[in-house]
């Protein structure tokens, strides 16, 4: 909705003005103020006055609906809006306002003691005049809480000094509240002074920091802006305010440490929230010499201090967030009739305008995080951690020049129990908190790992709504200090020290699970390295499970590793990693889904209840349940089966669909090793009649499932053994001597590549699978003297799965030619 201003001769001149001004916060504003008072009658604006005070505000939507203004309670008034008057026995105000010159339009506003200084100074014949001028007039209040000795001295010198000073508050063409862009400087009629114009996004515009409580009264030659002060000449810098107030030889002496003090003395729109001398007296001594003796710091502190923009005490009416030269924000709000900083009381002074800006006067020094140690960066809720830093002696072994992040759990994380431990055992609890390296929360990437000063390696998992470390995910707040981060979390971490399956074998209540694990062949599953969530199921769970029962199910290996691997998904997933009350959708290894969801910070697994969450293995992590887990949607074909899983599972109906099966569940869903020999050969020189060559052949790999990282090795017996016999050789008896090699060599390292696959649908994985099921082919090649002797490629062929055409063997007397012997053994 637009405002116009109907006047009785100039309606159509001014429409232009009127619809440019509806884009602008003062305007838009306006306009709301007058759809609030909609029922009040026709040009009727709503405003609210704060309680005990005479400031009325065109109040932002934010105000509105909380009733109040800085904290205190606000009244609503209604009243004509700008250019409209009421008329006797109507509604509303129905009347437009009078046009005049600027002189007469002071009175109509009701800026009386302005339009009386006016006329003693003799201004009033130029306000009459011929022209286009804009005149910020101050309220007749303005000029009662003016400074009494600054007030005596303009009616004392009214020719002189009261008429600069109206000068002072006048330019030289019409500006519209629309024409007053933020952070625009006009030039005034006295002696060229500056007025720096601000115009914010909650509707309120000052000029030298006053408020204009009534805007855009247009006059025959011009227009009036009724403000709340009364402007004074603008001629110094911030640094120039600094270098001569004594109050501030303190923040002088550190803006001239820190290279600052210079950005101050440049055109600008900046906000200074300057500690006194007091302030900083007031800080620990030891704090204030270790910032002041480090540049970065001791500029960080200086640049938290200063605002890029422009902020005046009459624009703040709620709390908001500024940036500050250093980086990060600051939270600048009021409470009633004074200004806050972080929800602190402070403003001893405000609104010192200066050519490049405004100082408010503070009584408390703000430190930025970026000052601070990694140490002093916690907060009220993470003291329990700090404290106990500092008892055992770890808060001063973190060095100043060093580089960490901590992970603090939160005061509630640290139980009596804990609390009571062995000093010993509870810094290695703290320990396990500390990293040696400075990692941000946007340098964190699922699967990480981060070592401890402990030297435990901590892993790291990245879900859509959160970052988890171990067992324990964190809540906002992390933050940057001087040497270091720190993240906030929601528990102390564990460590894992055991695999899925040495968790199993160590807790009691999983014993039958576990035998039915082993006798499914999947011990290996959870003994070998991965990244897997594991759904345990107590003994509770097996209830009414008879020795028969368990047999039948052992005898049916497919049904029992569609069972038990349904309770076992890819991936580390922990429970409050989970968004609260969101269904999350697991695909299991059996292929069938489970759906997760956190309440109340309790894990639901298909809405039966965790009954404890995140215990954290080597690989994985495991969850406990007292119900067997079994897919909804998966029929049995098996009556007896049927009859045994009724007995375990009372919480969803089980389909039987008769002769259905189960399918079945190659273990090749987990990482498999390949290793592939490449090693030299290997010669050995006897006496030199005789030459024995023992060569390992390079050829088609020898596979093996092996843990990840494991050190492989392979043992080559060599050590000669002399065998002297006589045999009968064309009806002559001939002495034969043979030797067998049975010396040891350990071949290792960069003689045996490593090549991880994950079984997925190559050439390899049917190759690998056949030799699995083969059980696992060992070559072994040494100089044997009897049997079926094979050739290079003869073996290769054989591994191939070619067939070796065999040849009757061939002897050597002692002393002939020397010849290469393999043999292929077998296990």
């Amino acid at each position: 909705m637009k405002i116009f201003f109907l006047f009785t001769f100039s309606t159509f001149f001014w429409s232009p003005f009127e619809q440019a001004a509806a884009s602008v916060h003062y305007d838009k504003i306006l306009t709301h103020s007058r759809i609030r008072a909609r029922d009040q009658g026709q040009n009727v604006c709503a405003l609210q006055q704060v309680m005990g005070t005479k400031k009325k505000y065109f109040s932002t939507c934010r105000n509105w609906y909380q009733g109040a203004i800085c904290g205190k309670k606000a009244t609503v008034l209604y009243e004509c809006c700008p250019g409209y008057m009421k008329m006797d026995g109507m509604r509303g105000c129905p009347a437009v306002a009078p046009i005049d010159h600027v002189y007469g339009t002071l009175g109509i506003v009701g800026a009386t003691s302005t339009q009386h200084y006016s006329d003693i100074s003799k201004l009033r014949g130029e306000l009459e005049g011929r022209g286009s001028f804009t005149f910020f007039a101050p309220s007749s209040e303005a000029w009662e809480q003016l400074n009494s000795e600054i007030h005596r001295n303009l009616i004392d010198n009214v020719n002189i000094e009261l008429y600069s000073a109206l000068h002072h508050h006048m330019v030289n063409k019409r500006m519209l509240t629309k024409d007053l862009k933020n952070g625009m400087t006009l030039v005034s009629m006295y002696n060229d002074q500056k007025l720096l114009i601000n115009h914010y996004p909650n509707g309120v515009v000052t000029v030298n920091c006053a408020r204009v409580i009534y805007g855009n009264q247009i006059a025959t030659n011009g227009v009036v802006h009724v403000i709340d002060r009364v402007l004074t000449a603008v001629g110094n810098t911030i640094q120039d305010f600094i270098e001569v107030e004594d109050d501030l030889s303190s923040l002088r002496a550190a803006a001239i440490t820190s290279d600052v003090l210079d950005i101050l003395g440049k055109p600008g729109h900046y906000t200074l929230f300057a500690p006194t001398n007091e302030a900083f007296e007031r800080l620990p001594r030891g704090l204030l010499e270790r910032i002041m003796g480090d540049k970065v710091a001791s500029e960080a502190l200086v640049k938290f201090h200063i605002l890029n923009t422009l902020q005046c005490s009459e624009a703040i009416t709620g709390g908001a967030a500024y940036e500050t030269l250093e980086g990060n924000t600051v939270e600048v709000g009021c409470d009633g009739e004074s200004l806050t900083v972080n929800g602190v009381k402070m403003v001893k002074r405000k609104d010192i305008v200066t050519s490049n800006g405004v100082i408010h006067l503070i009584d408390e020094v703000l430190i930025p995080d970026s000052a601070k140690q990694v140490t002093e960066l916690g907060g009220a809720q993470q003291t329990t951690f700090t404290d106990l830093m500092i008892q055992l002696g770890l808060a001063s072994s973190l060095r100043p020049e060093g580089q960490y992040t901590l992970l603090v759990p939160l005061n509630g994380a640290f139980s009596d129990d804990t609390l009571r431990m062995d000093q010993r055992r509870l810094k290695t609890i703290l320990q396990n908190h500390i990293i040696n390296v400075k990692v941000g929360l946007n340098e964190l990437y699922n699967g990480q790992e981060l070592e401890t000063i402990g030297g435990k390696l901590l892993r790291v998992f990245l879900y859509r709504t959160a970052v988890c470390i171990e067992n324990s995910c964190m809540v906002r707040g992390s933050k940057e200090g001087r040497n270091g981060f720190i993240h906030i979390l929601r528990q102390i971490i564990n460590p894992a020290e055991k695999t899925l399956h040495e968790m199993l074998r160590n807790d009691k209540r999983f014993s039958v699970f576990l035998s039915l694990v082993k006798a499914a062949d999947l011990d290996d599953v959870l003994s070998q390295p991965g990244k897997w969530t594991l759904f345990v199921p107590t003994n509770d769970a097996f209830k009414g499970l008879t020795d028969d029962d368990k047999d039948i199910l052992i005898r049916d290996k497919n049904a029992l590793r569609n069972i038990l691997l349904y309770h076992l998904t890819q991936g580390v997933f922990i429970g409050s990693g989970f968004e609260p009350g969101v269904t999350n959708i697991l695909k299991t290894i059996q292929g069938g889904k489970l759906y997760l969801k956190t309440v109340n910070d309790t894990l639901l697994i298909n809405e039966l209840k965790s009954r404890e969450s995140d215990l954290m293995a080597t690989n994985g992590v495991i969850h406990v349940i007292d119900k067997l887990l079994y897919p909804a949607d998966l029929p049995v074909g098996n009556d007896q089966l049927l009859t045994i899983l009724k007995k375990l599972i009372k919480y969803i109906q089980i389909k039987f669909v008769r002769g259905s099966a189960f399918k079945e569940i190659p273990l090749t869903f987990y990482k498999i090793n390949i290793i592939e020999s490449n090693v030299q050969p290997i010669i050995r020189k006897e006496d030199p009649s005789i030459t024995q060559l023992t060569k390992l052949i390079e050829g088609e790999p020898e596979f093996k499932i092996v843990r990840e990282g494991e050190t492989i090795t392979k043992v080559i017996h060599g050590e000669p053994i002399i065998k002297t016999y006589t045999k009968i050789i064309d009806g002559r008896p001939v002495e034969v001597t043979e030797k067998k090699v049975t010396e040891e060599r350990i071949i290792q390292g960069p003689e045996i590549k490593y090549t991880r696959i994950t079984a997925g649908g190559s050439d390899n994985e049917e190759k690998l699978k056949k030799l699995l099921e083969d059980e696992v082919t060992k070559v072994t090649k040494f100089i044997e003297g009897d049997g079926h002797l094979l050739e290079d490629e003869e073996i290769k062929r054989l591994l191939q799965g070619a067939p070796v055409r065999k040849e009757q063997p061939t002897r050597r007397t002692q002393g002939g030619t020397a010849r290469r012997r393999t043999r292929l053994a077998y296990p």
